[in-house]
């Protein structure tokens, strides 16, 4: 729902009348997503990040392990697959939205770049930090409980980012209009 009192045209002094943020082009103000970047907002945004890097962290550590390898090349693995799905989610609705290739990788690189940068490093240091974690298998509960620990702490410590990037207009902010 758009509130009237919060939309007006940008100034040529204010900072979204520049035309290369895209905003006034499409007719989409960000004015007000400061006051209005809700926890709710925060939490979808997060959990469709989580979503990706769950997905991309759990092949990862299955392909790594299934090849005999180290934990850090499955580290590196798990991290790169873990940023390809969850740009990849971003992908597949903006390009729903009809924006080309090359624009829609640069909404999904703009939208999920820091959550996934943060996500990422929350997760896979719990998992290196805990205690026989890294040597544990995936037939191990152990392995999956850790995982489970370290992507609640991942989605716990990254959603107060992405409220914030929400609320200056940055990151999944980029994406809502395109849905």
């Amino acid at each position: 729902m758009r509130h009237d009192r919060h939309a007006h045209e940008p100034h040529a002094h204010e900072p979204h009348a520049h035309a290369s943020h895209g905003h006034a082009a499409h007719g989409h103000e960000t004015h007000g997503l400061g006051s209005g970047a809700t926890w709710s907002m925060a939490a979808q945004a997060t959990l469709h990040c989580l979503t990706g890097c769950a997905i991309g962290e759990v092949l990862g550590m299955v392909i790594g392990t299934a090849l005999g390898w180290g934990n850090v090349p499955t580290l590196i693995l798990a991290i790169a697959l873990a940023f390809f799905f969850g740009y990849l989610l971003t992908l597949r609705g903006v390009l729903k939205a009809g924006i080309g290739l090359k624009a829609a990788i640069r909404v999904a690189l703009a939208a999920d770049t820091l959550s996934i940068a943060v996500m990422e490093l929350i997760d896979n240091g719990v998992i290196a930090l805990w205690p026989g974690a890294m040597d544990a298998a995936l037939a191990d509960a152990a392995f999956w409980w850790v995982l489970a620990i370290a992507l609640a702490a991942a989605f716990v410590i990254t959603t107060p980012v992405n409220r914030w990037m929400i609320g200056r207009g940055k990151g999944h902010a980029v994406v809502h209009q395109y849905h």
